[in-house]
């Protein structure tokens, strides 16, 4: 079935609709005849599917690599997983969300190391959660990099499938079959034995912010604003961090717009956003910034006129019990209006800036901030102009978009002024527990749910009259250019090749650092005008107004593999001291583009290598984080670490992950990139079947001489292999679906 666009969110729309728990009931029937029943299991093709785990199913996302393959027939195979328990105490203090909860957890088990491992909560802690707060933390787990962080099926779990509006008959199934099989949740339940374990009481969870570039690096409410200025010696020059003012520094910007006058300086927020996916799903979160949006306009404070705000519900249950507790008029007097149901500023799709905002961005080259309830902040996703992103709860997204500021304390410092001049500050304004409680009891109501889903699968008029072209053949548009082509499949035999190439000669097209996501590597945003993309869309007569962002043009290989590590905060060390997607042509020593380099390196015939520090490929499950460099030349990445997913859909693509072993690294072994690479054993290894701890033998070749290290094999499984073989998992398919 298709859910239509404008629904809501997938995840939220999984977890309060689709999503069953328990499959089957009368009318299910195996070979014998009688009915069956079964857990409900979902794989999603975003890494944020992990939210059902909320509701007690067990679901993970997986890469658009992947997904393909399976529409076609594959298993979607993986190493069975170490599962990690956290055990859960106490109940949260008085001014503590769930969004709080959630940024401690991530930062808690990201120190952990719980990269492809299951994360189960349990604990007498699971009791003060709603399945809201559950849905909030399991929607995270790519933050903490678990495959799933998964939550049992209890009593609540129950009232929450009747409020959503699931019939008593599927509440009656799912609560008889998990008993029967020992999987429902109560008091007496004994608690499971795991790999390993970690705890966390409730309790000593505080309000919180997490940035400026990743999601695990927790900041407490009370430190916002000097951490902010410690932030600044690596978002800009070491000195700024040191300026007790920054509102006076001489970077500031006098900027006039249509909201009123102010002064831009390092730390203002421009972009304020109550985002889709993790806090709006949590409807006490929702309901809390609601209110404060209305002690805030009943004091008489406005949203500073040089921030953006924004409103992106999960789904259209939220502006319906917005509506309903008569909260959404006053997010409206604060510019928080709804822009749709959707993913928007944590995916890049905030949107220009004003102008006025963005000319003074460029001349006074400030650091500026976004804030945003979603769950990524990663270096120029939100927007390329703005350098420090901070993730936290709804409530507080409107509170910053009050004080227009990063540099304060929030705390102590006012957030305006009101009528009479007399200072607000948060505390003013910030609702009691008993206040959302009773909003949430009276405003949340299962009818909602009901009207809502009622005809999720209908679709408005503009998706109803879309033309469908007849045929079972895509009608490809040779002038299109949004959607292309692709090049994977030119010149494949129909068999497999009998052995696969070795990799000689190799050079290093980045030199990168720990902790490079998915956003480094993989277009997304707005297409910048000076690009090679830009480029290429002005040689086929697109004007810069209508370039799009690489996310609605992802179906053209062209543009994508032009915006490839071209992320204007990547930090590639073959060129050292700039930003953005340069290179060094290493034989010729020219300084270029990285889509150049790889340009002439493919003329030249020499395959391309990755060397990376830790958590290479962390963020979202992007296909093209790995189709990108497999156009570009790329044969082998060599990380510290993977990403799971991302690891994954680099071995879709024919590029093979290699791990350094542990305790080495670039760094250590002396690597500078300006070397030639030769693997040794990759072909025998092939023939014979690579086992998870197999290495090769990297030999490096300079100037210097000849040296040589080993590196971990990171074809995990015997699938893995033949996808290797092939040359990709696309491959692999059509072979089969030929044969």
């Amino acid at each position: 079935k298709v859910v239509p666009p404008g629904q809501g969110i997938v995840h939220q729309v999984n977890l309060e609709y689709l999503a069953r728990v328990v499959f089957g009931g009368e009318g299910s029937s195996g070979e014998s005849g009688l009915p069956q029943a079964y857990p409900d299991t979902l794989v999603g093709t975003d890494s944020h599917t992990t939210m059902i785990n909320g509701l007690g199913v067990l679901g993970w996302g997986v890469g658009g690599i992947e997904a393909e393959a399976a529409m076609l027939g594959q298993p979607v195979s993986m190493l069975v997983p170490k599962v990690v328990g956290v055990r859960l105490t106490g109940t949260l203090r008085e001014g503590a969300t769930a969004t709080d909860l959630v940024l401690r957890v991530t930062e808690m088990l990201r120190k952990l190391g719980v990269v492809g491992k299951f994360v189960e909560f349990f604990g007498p802690g699971l009791d003060a959660l709603t399945l809201a707060d559950r849905a909030t933390i399991a929607n995270m787990c790519p933050e903490y990099g678990a495959t799933c962080g998964i939550f049992p099926v209890d009593t609540e779990t129950l009232r929450y499938l009747r409020l959503s509006g699931r019939t008593p008959e599927q509440v009656a199934l799912v609560e008889a079959y998990l008993r029967e099989q020992g999987l429902f949740h109560g008091a007496e339940t004994p608690e499971a034995e795991y790999s390993q374990t970690a705890s966390l009481d409730l309790a000593s969870v505080e309000p919180s912010i997490a940035g400026p570039k990743r999601p695990q690096d927790r900041i407490a409410l009370s430190d916002a604003g000097p951490a902010f200025r410690r932030a600044l010696g690596e978002l800009e020059s070491p000195e700024l961090a040191a300026t007790p003012n920054l509102a006076a520094h001489p970077s500031s910007q006098p900027i006039e717009l249509e909201y009123g006058k102010g002064i831009l300086h390092h730390g203002s927020v421009v972009i304020a956003a109550i985002t889709s996916c993790t806090n709006t799903s949590n409807p006490s979160v929702m309901i809390a910034a609601g209110l404060v949006a209305k002690k805030a306009v009943e004091r008489g404070l406005e949203t500073q006129p040089w921030v953006k705000t924004s409103l992106a519900p999960g789904s259209q249950v939220v502006t319906a019990y917005l509506k309903a507790a008569g909260l959404l008029p006053y997010l409206e007097q604060l510019r928080f209006h709804l822009v749709g149901y959707g993913c928007t500023t944590c995916i890049g799709n905030s949107g220009p800036l004003p102008e006025p905002v963005a000319e003074a961005l460029e001349g006074g080259d400030l650091v500026v901030c976004s804030v945003l309830s979603g769950n990524r902040n990663f270096e120029a996703r939100v927007h390329p102009a703005v350098r420090a992103n901070y993730l936290m709860s709804p409530p507080l997204v409107v509170a910053y978009a009050l004080a227009g500021r990063m540099d304060i304390d929030p705390l102590e410092d006012p957030l305006g002024t009101d009528r009479d001049g007399e200072p607000v500050y948060l505390r003013d304004v910030w609702p009691r527990p008993e206040e959302i409680r009773a909003l949430v009891a009276e405003h949340v109501e299962a009818s909602m749910f009901s009207k809502s889903y009622s005809e999720v699968f209908r679709g408005d008029s503009q998706w109803n009259e879309l033309p469908v072209p007849e045929g079972e053949v895509f009608q490809w548009a040779p002038e299109s250019t949004y959607v292309r082509l692709p090049p994977y499949f030119e010149g494949m035999a129909r068999e497999a090749p009998a052995s696969v190439e070795e990799i000689r000669g190799a050079r290093v097209l980045a030199l990168l650092g720990d902790s490079v996501t998915t956003d480094h590597i993989s277009p997304a945003g707005s297409i910048s005008k000076d690009s090679p993309a830009a480029d290429y869309l002005r040689s086929h007569g697109i004007e810069p107004r209508d370039f799009n962002s690489y996310g609605s043009r992802r179906g053209n290989h062209e543009v994508m593999v032009r915006g490839t590590f071209a992320n204007v905060r990547l930090r590639n060390r073959l060129a050292p001291g700039t930003e953005g997607g340069i290179t060094v042509h290493v034989p010729s020593g020219e300084q270029t583009s990285i889509f150049a380099a790889a340009e002439r390196y493919q003329k030249e015939s020499t395959p391309l290598l990755v060397l990376a520090g830790k958590e290479y490929g962390s963020g979202s499950s992007r296909d093209w984080a790995a189709k990108g460099p497999r156009l570009l030349g790329v044969r082998a990445v060599i990380a510290e670490t993977y990403e799971r997913i991302h690891r994954s859909n680099l071995v879709g693509m024919g590029i093979l992950p290699l791990e350094f072993l542990s305790g080495e690294s670039a760094g250590s072994l002396g690597l500078t990139g300006r070397e030639v690479y030769d693997l040794e054993g990759l072909r025998e290894g092939v023939e014979r079947g690579f086992a998870g701890s197999d290495r090769l033998r990297v030999r490096v070749r300079s100037d210097e001489g000849e040296r040589s290290f080993e590196a971990r094999v990171r074809l995990d499984t015997p699938t893995e292999v033949d996808y290797y073989r092939h040359g990709g998992i696309l491959q692999y398919v059509l072979r089969q679906l030929l044969s």
